[in-house]
């Protein structure tokens, strides 16, 4: 894991952006973890009781 931030959470969370941006960029952000808890989830061994 990276310690960088990236330009698109700076963009949905900096003090200086337009609200359209902001939220257009969080919704990015939403849809980003997303597919990577989706990709996640294949190589996770599934366990049921």
């Amino acid at each position: 894991m990276s310690n960088r931030v990236p330009r698109l959470w700076s963009a949905a969370y900096g003090p200086s952006r337009a609200p359209l941006t902001r939220l257009l960029a969080r919704g990015a952000l939403r849809v980003t973890a997303f597919v990577r808890e989706l990709a996640l989830a294949d190589h996770r061994p599934f366990v049921s009781l």
